[in-house]
């Protein structure tokens, strides 16, 4: 049972190895309802595997993960779905040719009818992907469009209001900006921000601490699969922040022997 002040998630001390290969060592985070978690750093620096690890697709060597206080090791991640933790990640799975209601419920269709003359209830599945959309403040023009017609902001926000719909409690994404423009990357943003005011908690996976900062409550640095830092909002400024994340003394020292003499 979480009470008020227990985290959603929280990793304490988790390692991960892939054979000889040390993918994280150390790592502790949590996440809390109604706040934004980002996780920053650089390619390798571990984020993949934090993901696969909180998702239920891999398990951890050492350590522990806790799900509303219990010690838990996801065999799936159906099971982590089950549990209310969905992922959304940047390679997002839709079928482009199919409308927006028919990717909002894929593999969750709801059928009207017994037996034989069981159908799909289109009407239903058009009406509650709009109300679903509305409810995050998501207006498309139309929800009978291909999905692959909309722009890539878009259909990250359709993930996000997807995985709201169905009941997450924890929303990881899985760098959601990362190929977008400044005006899509807004879009998304806002309604990462709006799915942490209706509660949930957000695991942001990002390697840009200005979108970070835009939303974020709590901030995990990781660098070659170890904690470089973990600081509360209140704590940090966004200098500080990209400094740390750019690597903070050993860019100093590099831009001394760029220098010309």
């Amino acid at each position: 049972m979480t009470t008020e002040n227990q985290p959603l998630i929280e990793l304490r001390d988790v390692d991960k190895a892939y054979g000889n290969v040390t993918a994280l060592t150390g790592v502790s985070l949590q996440v809390r309802a109604g706040a934004i978690t980002c996780v920053l750093g650089d390619n390798g620096a571990g984020k993949s595997t934090l993901i696969k690890i909180v998702s239920g697709l891999h398990g951890h060597d050492a350590g522990s993960l806790l799900v509303d206080g219990e010690e838990t090791r996801f065999a799936s991640p159906r099971e982590a779905l089950n549990r209310g933790i969905a992922t959304v990640y940047q390679d997002l799975a839709v079928v482009p040719l199919m409308p927006v209601w028919r990717n909002f419920f894929l593999g969750s269709e709801p059928r009207r009818g017994r037996g034989p003359l069981a159908r799909l209830d289109v009407d239903a599945m058009r009406r509650t992907t709009r109300d679903a959309l509305a409810r995050l403040g998501i207006t498309l023009r139309d929800v009978d469009q291909p999905i692959g017609t909309l722009s890539g902001g878009e259909r990250q926000c359709v993930a996000i209001a997807r995985a709201v719909h169905f009941g997450a409690r924890v929303l990881v994404l899985d760098e959601p900006t990362a190929a977008l423009g400044v005006k899509q990357s807004g879009m998304v943003l806002k309604h990462v921000a709006t799915a942490r005011d209706q509660g949930l908690g957000v695991v942001l996976i990002t390697h840009n601490p200005h979108h970070a900062y835009l939303v974020g409550d709590r901030f995990v640095l990781l660098k070659r699969g170890e904690m470089a830092g973990s600081h509360a909002r209140d704590a940090i400024s966004l200098d500080e922040l990209t400094r740390q994340m750019a690597g903070g003394s050993e860019l100093e020292q590099l831009s001394h022997e760029l220098e010309r003499s």
